[in-house]
């Protein structure tokens, strides 16, 4: 097993003078599962290719272990990849599709026979060792491909969404099953996706990137209560964090018709710059809601209900800091659910309101 470390890697396509990634440095521990998330076109890919040797870096340094790793072939990094489409060999049967990087590295029959045997075990394939994959689910082609990499037994993994081709209900019970055979097999693995839940539900660790540039590198529970920026805290989280930008007042800010309280030192670090306003950031669970003739916090009309059972969420409208409506997502209980037209009375509790600049998007509250 392996550390992976990105020092200052950057990439940039011929023709173009804007880097896909920009100055990337990550140190990623021996056996952790690092998932590497953000919107298409921020670069994660273009990352996980440099480390993998598909794309050349033209600055920095990539190394896995102690070993530079920089400008050395695939074949040379002890790396297994997973692709998003499985990549498998449709004449070829599972076991032999498992075993054909052993069989190239002239391993004999007898010991890839053994490894194949033993990753089919891991991944309950043994019964499909003799099926071609047009005779598999793609759930199943995906754990063929899963195998392929387990039987090199490499220093790293990397994944490239290799769940992104498969229904919502497998694509849930696969993550479950990569991320428990990751834990046990205690392989360095980076892992990339578009999908921020699944970030947030299997990574060790989650990276955010945003035009090729890194912009936050944490645990899931850190990343998603305490989001370096405005870009972190409207990208990880399902609904996405309420941004508004609201005035500064007396002890704190004003929203709606309340004046809700924030930390002093968030204040005077953007009234320090200039700034007349502050963006401030609530999740859809931080609004306390009150009753329907209440005068405080924001009415908020009701536009969409999405009824979840133990939950609802409403997506509605509101006059929070300014002249125009902002929209709002609002979670509420599930017995408790207002009807379309409706209008909710909210506060948000000033114990769980992140605090941004407005001018810079960073974060400013502790």
């Amino acid at each position: 097993m392996a550390t992976v470390t990105f020092d200052k890697a950057t990439r940039i396509y011929p023709g173009s003078t804007k880097p896909a990634v920009d100055q990337l440095e990550i140190e990623i521990a021996d056996g952790e599962f690092l998932v590497l998330v953000g919107p298409s076109g921020c670069g994660k890919s273009t990352s996980l290719r440099m480390l993998a040797g598909l794309e050349d870096v033209n600055g920095g340094a990539i190394r896995i272990g102690e070993r530079d790793v920089t400008h050395l072939p695939p074949k040379d990094r002890d790396i297994a990849m997973v692709f998003q489409n499985y990549a498998l060999y449709p004449h070829m049967t599972v076991a032999d599709n498992m075993g054909f990087a052993l069989k190239i590295a002239g391993v004999n029959k007898a010991e890839i026979r053994k490894k194949v045997e033993e990753a089919a075990k891991i991944l309950d394939l043994t019964e499909y060792l003799d099926r071609k994959p047009k005779a598999l689910s793609g759930g199943q082609r995906q754990r063929v491909a899963m195998g392929r990499a387990i039987v090199r037994e490499p220093q790293v993994f990397l994944m490239d969404e290799p769940l992104s081709n498969l229904d919502a209900k497998l694509r849930v019970s696969t993550r479950t099953q990569i991320a428990s055979l990751q834990r046990r097999l205690g392989i360095t693995t980076v892992y990339v996706t578009h999908d921020q839940v699944e970030a947030l539900t299997m990574g060790d660790r989650v990276a955010v990137l945003k035009d090729g540039l890194l912009q936050q590198v944490d645990s899931p529970r850190n990343m998603y209560d305490r989001p370096a920026n405005v870009f972190v805290a409207g990208f990880i989280g399902s609904p996405a964090m309420n941004l508004v930008e609201v005035p500064i007042t007396d002890g704190g800010v004003k929203f709606g018709n309340s004046v809700v309280p924030v930390s002093r030192d968030a204040l005077a670090a953007a009234t320090a710059r200039g700034d007349k306003t502050v963006t401030v950031g609530i999740r859809p669970e931080h609004f306390d809601v009150s009753g329907a003739d209440s005068d405080q916090g924001v009415a908020v009309l009701v536009n969409v209900v999405e009824e979840l059972g133990a939950d609802g969420y409403v997506y509605g409208s509101a006059r929070v800091g300014g002249a125009d409506d902002k929209d709002l997502v609002v979670r509420v209980g599930g017995r408790s659910v207002p009807q379309k037209g409706a209008t909710l009375h909210v506060v948000p509790r000033p114990t769980e309101m992140h605090v941004f600049s407005t001018s810079t998007g960073e974060r400013l509250s502790d």
